[in-house]
């Protein structure tokens, strides 16, 4: 079974490589592996029967139908240029510290991040209004371009992110597996709740660590931090009553959505719609979103939705298949054959992610390997709201990673022509690095993810 296994990775690795769109190559390469198998006797025709059930289980899934409610709600709020606004009210504050302005930028990356979740828009508005503005400050070019991908990137593990969304579905179906298998039919759940509260310490500790990082640059390259032309408007200072018009609508979105599942008045789907609501009503309140912006909202959420749903059900067809073919019995026997120590399975996973994100967006990653090493790094007594937070981080660097990190074809596309493209390769380097290192210490002190949805959840 092994050998078949191995021929519908090759399948669907050649069907990617040849450029083939994703979802299709995943689900085709697994159908046509089935079929050989069925004509040759190597595999039952009868795993295929379970599709039709488990791709409406996929469509009638309440938890994703968080995913197109938060990214509708992230275009609303970038196309009515409420982001932007938030990014040069900041900047004014930041005053002309080369400092404090690349600070302000992580500071308003974090705040975008847990009021919209998408990262595209996010590094395309920092891209356009903060990269000149570090420039005119005489920031160094590399590090102007790792600040802003870097905080663009944050939405992909601070709440609400659709990693963790994707993530918490995953993870959940792992956990239920990793019980069954051990004899435990009374399953316990793993919401994306568990992750979304998991997952808000790490975030933060990561925006710290960037803070740091740039802070320490600036002190060790005796770099003064003189007022210099160049603010990100034509002027100087901003009032507190223009200031707080800027901050407090993205701000109370937070509040509304993060605050609504964390103190377990809704769950993520029903914050989700609470966002989006609350989106609508201050662009139309600040009078920036017309038929024509919000068509386009609409159009672009219908699109990217489609994207993720196509993909999840052509990855539940690799998998089914991979099943069929023992293959899940295969990785957790490789795993168990590494030892006793799970902390070598689990890192030998992560390193593999970790390359995989070379190459690979995340949505692959999440849906074509998590389902494969999940159940089985669970039952070898990983925490499931752990081992979700970590794997989040993880996908995180696929979109700073070269040659084909998300994060860096934004940047390229905004980015001054006089910027090479290795500049910002060489950028992104230091906080792929920080993300790492986050990530080495949330393996020696996991009570970091596991302690907040204990507390909150119970």
């Amino acid at each position: 079974m092994s050998f078949f296994c191995l021929l519908l990775l090759l399948i669907v690795i050649f069907s990617l490589a040849s450029g083939y769109p994703v979802a299709f190559a995943l689900g085709g390469g697994a159908l046509i592996t089935s079929f050989i198998g069925i004509l040759t006797g190597h595999f039952e025709s009868a795993f295929l029967f379970s599709l039709p059930e488990r791709i409406y289980g996929i469509m009638n899934n309440e938890s994703l139908v968080a995913i197109p409610l938060f990214i509708f709600m992230g275009l609303v709020l970038e196309k009515s240029n409420i982001a932007k606004d938030l990014l040069e009210a900041m900047g004014e504050l930041a005053g002309g510290s080369k400092t404090s302005l690349s600070l302000s930028v992580f500071a308003v990356g974090a705040l975008l991040a847990a009021s919209t979740g998408i990262v595209g828009a996010t590094v395309v508005t920092m891209g356009l209004i903060s990269l000149p503005s570090l420039l005119k400050k005489n920031v160094p070019q590399s590090l102007s371009c790792g600040i802003v991908a870097a905080s663009g990137t944050l939405g992909q593990i601070i709440p609400p992110s659709i990693v963790l969304i994707v993530l918490g579905d995953v993870i959940s179906s792992a956990n239920q597996q990793a019980q069954i298998n051990q004899g435990v039919y009374n399953t316990t759940a793993v919401s994306v709740g568990d992750l979304f509260i998991g997952a808000l310490l790490p975030g933060f500790i990561l925006v710290g660590f960037y803070m740091l990082y740039v802070t320490s640059y600036f002190i060790f390259s005796k770099q003064k931090n003189l007022k210099t032309k160049g603010n990100l408007s034509l002027k100087n200072t901003i009032s507190f009553k223009e200031l707080f018009k800027r901050i407090a609508p993205p701000l109370l979105l937070v509040i509304l959505v993060l605050g609504s599942i964390l103190f377990g008045f809704a769950t993520p789907t029903e914050a989700a719609s609470v966002g989006c609501v609350g989106a609508l009503a201050i662009s139309f309140i600040k009078k920036q979103l017309d038929s024509d912006k919000l068509s386009k909202a609409l159009s672009e959420s219908i699109q990217t939705t489609s994207m993720v749903f196509l993909i999840l059900i052509g990855a539940n067809i690799l998998s089914v298949v991979f099943r069929g073919y023992g293959g899940d019995d295969l990785v957790a026997s490789l795993l168990s054959s590494l030892g006793d120590n799970p902390a070598i399975a689990f890192s030998l996973v992560m390193l593999l992610i970790f390359v995989l994100g070379f190459f690979l967006d995340f949505f692959e990653i999440t849906f074509v390997v998590v389902p494969l090493v999940g159940p089985a790094l669970i039952e070898m007594g990983l925490d499931p709201v752990w081992l979700g937070v970590m794997i989040a981080m993880n996908l995180q660097t696929s979109f700073l990673t070269p040659p084909f990190g998300f994060s860096l074809f934004y940047l390229r596309g905004v980015a001054p022509k006089e910027i090479s493209t290795t500049t910002i390769y060489k950028g992104v380097v230091p906080f792929i690095g920080i993300q790492i290192l986050t990530l080495v210490l949330l393996w020696f002190f996991p009570s970091l993810v596991t302690t907040l949805p204990k507390v909150l959840l119970g």
